[in-house]
Protein backbone atom coordinates (compact mmCIF):
# COMPACT_ATOMS: atom_id res chain seq x y z
CA UNK A 1 0.00 0.00 0.00
CA UNK A 2 0.80 3.41 -1.16
CA UNK A 3 0.87 5.47 2.56
CA UNK A 4 0.06 9.38 1.79
CA UNK A 5 0.69 11.90 4.25
CA UNK A 6 -1.49 15.06 2.94
CA UNK A 7 -0.24 18.56 3.38
CA UNK A 8 -3.20 20.82 5.08
CA UNK A 9 -6.90 20.77 5.44
CA UNK A 10 -7.53 22.15 2.40
CA UNK A 11 -11.70 21.93 0.71
CA UNK A 12 -10.16 19.90 -2.68
CA UNK A 13 -8.36 17.44 -0.33
CA UNK A 14 -11.69 16.82 1.98
CA UNK A 15 -13.79 16.85 -0.35
CA UNK A 16 -12.41 15.06 -3.62
CA UNK A 17 -8.87 13.75 -3.13
CA UNK A 18 -8.98 12.00 0.07
CA UNK A 19 -12.07 10.33 -0.13
CA UNK A 20 -11.05 8.81 -3.24
CA UNK A 21 -7.23 8.04 -2.42
CA UNK A 22 -8.81 6.07 0.50
CA UNK A 23 -10.93 3.90 -2.14
CA UNK A 24 -8.20 3.52 -4.31
CA UNK A 25 -6.63 0.62 -5.17
CA UNK A 26 -2.93 0.13 -3.43
CA UNK A 27 -3.35 3.48 -1.38
CA UNK A 28 -4.09 4.66 2.30
CA UNK A 29 -3.85 7.53 3.98
CA UNK A 30 -2.00 7.34 7.10
CA UNK A 31 -0.88 11.46 8.23
CA UNK A 32 -2.40 14.36 7.96
CA UNK A 33 -0.61 17.78 8.63
CA UNK A 34 -1.82 21.59 9.78
CA UNK A 35 -0.82 24.28 10.87
CA UNK A 36 -4.30 23.96 12.64
CA UNK A 37 -4.21 20.93 15.00
CA UNK A 38 -7.48 20.90 16.09
CA UNK A 39 -9.04 21.28 12.19
CA UNK A 40 -6.32 18.57 11.39
CA UNK A 41 -7.55 16.32 14.16
CA UNK A 42 -11.60 17.43 12.67
CA UNK A 43 -10.27 16.14 8.74
CA UNK A 44 -8.07 12.74 10.50
CA UNK A 45 -11.48 12.04 12.19
CA UNK A 46 -13.74 12.26 9.39
CA UNK A 47 -11.90 9.63 7.31
CA UNK A 48 -10.33 7.37 9.97
CA UNK A 49 -6.23 9.42 9.82
CA UNK A 50 -3.75 7.64 12.35
CA UNK A 51 -1.23 10.35 12.84
CA UNK A 52 -1.97 14.06 12.65
CA UNK A 53 1.54 16.45 12.74
CA UNK A 54 1.22 20.60 13.93
CA UNK A 55 3.38 21.29 11.30
CA UNK A 56 4.45 20.40 7.61
CA UNK A 57 7.70 19.52 8.80
CA UNK A 58 6.60 16.84 10.96
CA UNK A 59 4.51 15.59 8.19
CA UNK A 60 7.59 14.77 5.87
CA UNK A 61 10.10 13.68 8.64
CA UNK A 62 7.55 10.80 9.21
CA UNK A 63 8.38 7.54 8.05
CA UNK A 64 4.79 6.65 7.80
CA UNK A 65 4.13 8.42 5.39
CA UNK A 66 5.59 7.51 1.41
CA UNK A 67 3.73 9.90 -0.38
CA UNK A 68 2.20 13.62 -0.01
CA UNK A 69 -0.15 15.50 -1.66
CA UNK A 70 0.27 19.10 -1.92
CA UNK A 71 -3.33 21.24 -1.66
CA UNK A 72 -1.36 24.08 -0.29
CA UNK A 73 -2.08 27.48 -2.19
CA UNK A 74 -0.37 27.98 -5.62
CA UNK A 75 2.56 30.42 -4.18
CA UNK A 76 3.81 27.46 -1.66
CA UNK A 77 3.56 24.49 -4.20
CA UNK A 78 7.29 24.90 -5.37
CA UNK A 79 8.73 25.54 -1.40
CA UNK A 80 7.11 22.49 -0.46
CA UNK A 81 7.64 20.09 -3.45
CA UNK A 82 10.79 20.42 -3.18
CA UNK A 83 11.16 20.23 0.75
CA UNK A 84 8.97 17.37 0.39
CA UNK A 85 11.03 15.33 -2.23
CA UNK A 86 14.11 16.01 -0.57
CA UNK A 87 12.49 14.35 2.41
CA UNK A 88 12.79 11.30 0.22
CA UNK A 89 8.73 11.11 -0.47
CA UNK A 90 6.93 11.14 -3.59
CA UNK A 91 5.14 13.64 -4.55
CA UNK A 92 1.76 14.78 -5.85
CA UNK A 93 1.00 18.53 -5.79
CA UNK A 94 -2.36 20.28 -7.26
CA UNK A 95 -2.24 22.49 -10.16
CA UNK A 96 -1.16 24.69 -11.21
CA UNK A 97 2.71 23.62 -9.63
CA UNK A 98 3.80 27.11 -10.36
CA UNK A 99 3.31 30.62 -11.20
CA UNK A 100 5.83 30.38 -14.14
CA UNK A 101 7.69 27.35 -16.47
CA UNK A 102 10.75 28.35 -15.42
CA UNK A 103 10.37 27.84 -11.56
CA UNK A 104 9.39 24.04 -11.85
CA UNK A 105 12.89 23.61 -12.83
CA UNK A 106 13.65 23.33 -9.24
CA UNK A 107 11.33 20.51 -8.56
CA UNK A 108 12.82 18.60 -11.59
CA UNK A 109 16.28 18.92 -10.36
CA UNK A 110 14.48 17.56 -6.65
CA UNK A 111 13.24 14.76 -8.16
CA UNK A 112 16.08 13.64 -10.00
CA UNK A 113 18.55 13.60 -7.15
CA UNK A 114 15.72 12.20 -4.88
CA UNK A 115 15.13 9.60 -7.24
CA UNK A 116 11.16 10.55 -6.11
CA UNK A 117 8.00 10.30 -8.67
CA UNK A 118 6.64 13.71 -8.68
CA UNK A 119 3.70 14.90 -10.61
CA UNK A 120 1.23 18.09 -11.01
CA UNK A 121 -2.24 16.69 -10.06
CA UNK A 122 -4.24 17.20 -13.36
CA UNK A 123 -6.72 14.39 -13.10
CA UNK A 124 -8.16 15.01 -16.20
CA UNK A 125 -5.87 13.32 -17.84
CA UNK A 126 -6.59 9.85 -16.43
CA UNK A 127 -10.24 10.41 -16.77
CA UNK A 128 -11.06 7.68 -20.07
CA UNK A 129 -13.24 10.62 -21.38
CA UNK A 130 -9.63 12.00 -22.44
CA UNK A 131 -8.28 8.56 -23.83
CA UNK A 132 -11.68 8.28 -25.80
CA UNK A 133 -11.24 11.56 -27.43
CA UNK A 134 -7.69 11.29 -28.16
CA UNK A 135 -8.74 7.84 -29.70
CA UNK A 136 -11.86 9.23 -32.00
CA UNK A 137 -9.32 12.50 -33.63
CA UNK A 138 -6.59 10.37 -34.27
CA UNK A 139 -8.55 7.78 -35.84
CA UNK A 140 -9.80 9.78 -38.20
CA UNK A 141 -13.31 9.88 -36.83
CA UNK A 142 -14.02 13.78 -37.39
CA UNK A 143 -11.53 14.15 -40.48
CA UNK A 144 -8.82 16.74 -40.27
CA UNK A 145 -9.34 18.77 -36.90
CA UNK A 146 -9.95 22.34 -38.10
CA UNK A 147 -10.47 24.09 -34.76
CA UNK A 148 -11.20 23.82 -30.53
CA UNK A 149 -13.59 25.74 -28.58
CA UNK A 150 -13.93 25.70 -25.15
CA UNK A 151 -14.95 27.74 -22.11
CA UNK A 152 -14.20 27.32 -18.07
CA UNK A 153 -16.17 29.95 -15.67
CA UNK A 154 -17.37 30.39 -12.78
CA UNK A 155 -18.69 33.06 -9.85
CA UNK A 156 -16.24 34.17 -7.31
CA UNK A 157 -16.12 37.42 -5.62
CA UNK A 158 -15.19 36.74 -2.13
CA UNK A 159 -11.83 38.33 -1.13
CA UNK A 160 -10.71 35.93 1.04
CA UNK A 161 -10.65 33.36 -1.29
CA UNK A 162 -7.42 32.25 -2.59
CA UNK A 163 -8.39 32.54 -5.73
CA UNK A 164 -8.48 36.79 -5.54
CA UNK A 165 -5.54 37.15 -3.58
CA UNK A 166 -2.87 37.56 -6.04
CA UNK A 167 0.30 36.82 -3.02
CA UNK A 168 -1.43 33.20 -2.59
CA UNK A 169 -1.29 32.72 -6.94
CA UNK A 170 -4.73 33.24 -7.27
CA UNK A 171 -6.20 34.25 -10.91
CA UNK A 172 -8.53 32.96 -13.21
CA UNK A 173 -5.67 31.92 -15.91
CA UNK A 174 -3.60 29.77 -13.24
CA UNK A 175 -6.98 28.11 -11.65
CA UNK A 176 -9.06 26.98 -14.84
CA UNK A 177 -6.76 28.23 -17.63
CA UNK A 178 -5.07 25.49 -17.43
CA UNK A 179 -7.53 22.99 -18.34
CA UNK A 180 -8.54 23.64 -21.87
CA UNK A 181 -4.68 23.97 -22.42
CA UNK A 182 -3.86 20.78 -21.09
CA UNK A 183 -6.69 19.00 -22.29
CA UNK A 184 -6.28 19.79 -26.12
CA UNK A 185 -2.37 19.48 -25.69
CA UNK A 186 -3.43 15.61 -24.56
CA UNK A 187 -5.61 14.76 -26.49
CA UNK A 188 -3.85 16.28 -30.17
CA UNK A 189 -0.25 15.41 -28.90
CA UNK A 190 0.59 19.14 -30.42
CA UNK A 191 2.13 22.03 -28.68
CA UNK A 192 1.35 25.30 -29.61
CA UNK A 193 3.04 28.12 -31.66
CA UNK A 194 2.13 31.30 -30.82
CA UNK A 195 -1.04 32.96 -28.86
CA UNK A 196 -3.19 35.96 -29.14
CA UNK A 197 -5.44 37.23 -25.88
CA UNK A 198 -7.46 39.92 -24.03
CA UNK A 199 -7.07 39.44 -20.26
CA UNK A 200 -8.90 41.60 -17.56
CA UNK A 201 -8.20 41.82 -13.79
CA UNK A 202 -9.64 42.75 -10.93
CA UNK A 203 -9.25 46.47 -10.23
CA UNK A 204 -9.44 45.81 -6.46
CA UNK A 205 -8.51 42.38 -6.66
CA UNK A 206 -5.39 42.63 -8.88
CA UNK A 207 -6.01 38.72 -10.11
CA UNK A 208 -7.34 37.98 -13.79
CA UNK A 209 -10.81 37.41 -13.74
CA UNK A 210 -11.35 37.15 -17.12
CA UNK A 211 -8.94 35.92 -20.10
CA UNK A 212 -10.14 35.33 -24.18
CA UNK A 213 -7.68 33.18 -26.12
CA UNK A 214 -6.85 32.35 -29.53
CA UNK A 215 -3.70 30.30 -30.04
CA UNK A 216 -2.52 28.95 -33.33
CA UNK A 217 -1.49 25.08 -33.36
CA UNK A 218 -0.07 24.86 -36.28
CA UNK A 219 -2.88 22.58 -38.03
CA UNK A 220 -6.01 23.79 -35.85
CA UNK A 221 -6.43 26.79 -33.71
CA UNK A 222 -7.43 27.03 -30.26
CA UNK A 223 -10.23 29.50 -28.64
CA UNK A 224 -11.28 29.21 -25.42
CA UNK A 225 -12.71 31.83 -22.58
CA UNK A 226 -12.04 31.18 -18.80
CA UNK A 227 -13.40 33.54 -16.34
CA UNK A 228 -14.19 33.98 -12.39
CA UNK A 229 -16.48 36.49 -12.67
CA UNK A 230 -19.06 34.68 -14.74
CA UNK A 231 -22.42 32.11 -14.61
CA UNK A 232 -20.50 28.70 -14.19
CA UNK A 233 -19.95 27.00 -17.06
CA UNK A 234 -17.94 24.18 -19.07
CA UNK A 235 -17.32 22.81 -22.60
CA UNK A 236 -14.88 21.39 -24.88
CA UNK A 237 -15.28 20.61 -28.43
CA UNK A 238 -13.53 19.52 -31.05
CA UNK A 239 -13.94 20.60 -34.83
CA UNK A 240 -13.28 18.60 -38.09
CA UNK A 241 -14.25 18.42 -41.59
CA UNK A 242 -15.79 15.65 -41.19
CA UNK A 243 -17.59 15.79 -37.96
CA UNK A 244 -17.45 17.38 -34.25
CA UNK A 245 -16.64 15.72 -30.84
CA UNK A 246 -18.01 17.66 -27.75
CA UNK A 247 -17.40 16.82 -24.12
CA UNK A 248 -20.11 17.39 -21.78
CA UNK A 249 -18.52 18.06 -18.51
CA UNK A 250 -14.96 18.02 -19.28
CA UNK A 251 -13.18 19.07 -16.36
CA UNK A 252 -15.43 18.82 -13.05
CA UNK A 253 -16.32 15.07 -13.58
CA UNK A 254 -20.04 14.66 -12.87
CA UNK A 255 -20.85 18.60 -11.54
CA UNK A 256 -22.00 20.04 -14.41
CA UNK A 257 -23.86 17.13 -15.98
CA UNK A 258 -23.12 13.66 -16.97
CA UNK A 259 -19.61 12.63 -18.17
CA UNK A 260 -20.07 11.73 -22.09
CA UNK A 261 -18.52 12.46 -24.92
CA UNK A 262 -20.72 13.09 -27.89
CA UNK A 263 -19.18 12.12 -31.95
CA UNK A 264 -21.47 14.24 -34.61
CA UNK A 265 -20.94 13.06 -38.12
CA UNK A 266 -20.71 15.78 -41.30
CA UNK A 267 -24.38 16.38 -41.65
CA UNK A 268 -25.02 16.70 -37.99
CA UNK A 269 -28.21 14.13 -38.89
CA UNK A 270 -26.04 11.48 -36.60
CA UNK A 271 -24.32 11.19 -33.40
CA UNK A 272 -22.86 8.68 -31.65
CA UNK A 273 -22.66 9.34 -27.67
CA UNK A 274 -20.18 7.83 -25.54
CA UNK A 275 -21.00 7.50 -21.60
CA UNK A 276 -18.70 7.02 -18.92
CA UNK A 277 -20.70 6.74 -15.68
CA UNK A 278 -19.89 7.48 -12.14
CA UNK A 279 -15.83 7.96 -13.19
CA UNK A 280 -13.95 8.85 -10.48
CA UNK A 281 -11.02 10.61 -12.05
CA UNK A 282 -8.82 11.35 -8.73
CA UNK A 283 -9.33 7.87 -7.73
CA UNK A 284 -7.64 6.45 -11.34
CA UNK A 285 -5.26 9.52 -10.31
CA UNK A 286 -3.84 8.26 -7.18
CA UNK A 287 -4.09 4.65 -8.68
CA UNK A 288 -1.27 5.84 -11.48
CA UNK A 289 0.49 7.39 -9.38
CA UNK A 290 0.37 4.60 -7.11
CA UNK A 291 1.81 1.92 -9.57
CA UNK A 292 4.35 4.76 -10.75
CA UNK A 293 5.89 5.02 -7.55
CA UNK A 294 6.43 1.20 -8.42
CA UNK A 295 8.09 1.31 -11.45
CA UNK A 296 5.09 0.43 -13.43
CA UNK A 297 4.58 0.99 -17.03
CA UNK A 298 1.82 4.03 -16.66
CA UNK A 299 0.89 7.06 -18.06
CA UNK A 300 1.71 9.50 -15.54
CA UNK A 301 1.40 13.51 -15.84
CA UNK A 302 5.13 14.46 -16.02
CA UNK A 303 7.35 17.49 -15.00
CA UNK A 304 8.36 17.99 -17.99
CA UNK A 305 4.37 17.90 -19.28
CA UNK A 306 3.97 20.60 -16.41
CA UNK A 307 6.82 22.91 -17.60
CA UNK A 308 5.05 22.79 -21.52
CA UNK A 309 1.54 23.51 -19.93
CA UNK A 310 3.06 26.59 -18.06
CA UNK A 311 4.59 28.30 -20.77
CA UNK A 312 1.41 27.98 -22.54
CA UNK A 313 0.12 30.05 -19.72
CA UNK A 314 3.07 32.13 -19.52
CA UNK A 315 2.28 33.07 -22.88
CA UNK A 316 -1.28 34.47 -22.67
CA UNK A 317 -0.40 36.51 -20.19
CA UNK A 318 2.28 38.06 -21.96
CA UNK A 319 -0.24 38.38 -25.05
CA UNK A 320 -2.64 40.04 -22.86
CA UNK A 321 -0.03 43.02 -22.59
CA UNK A 322 -0.01 43.84 -26.13
CA UNK A 323 -1.78 43.41 -29.97
CA UNK A 324 -1.13 41.19 -32.03
CA UNK A 325 1.04 37.11 -31.78
CA UNK A 326 2.71 36.74 -29.21
CA UNK A 327 5.41 33.38 -29.32
CA UNK A 328 5.09 30.14 -26.92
Amino acid sequence: MLRWGILSTAKIGRDQVIPQIIDAEDNVVTAIASRDAARGQVVADRFGIPHVFGSYDELLASEEVDAVYIPLPTSQHVEWAVKAADAGKHVLVEKPLALNADDIKPVIEARDRNKVVVSEAFMVTYHPQWQKVHDLIAGGAIGRLRHVQGAFTYHNVDPDNMRNRPELGGGGLPDIGVYPTVTTRFVTKTEPQRVQAVVERDPKFGTDIYASVKADCGDFELSFYVSTQMAARQTMAFHGDKGFIEVDTPFNSRVYGDDRVILHDLTHGTSTTFRFGDTRQYRLQSEAFAKAVKGEEVQLFSLEESVKNQRFIDAIFRAGEHEGWETV
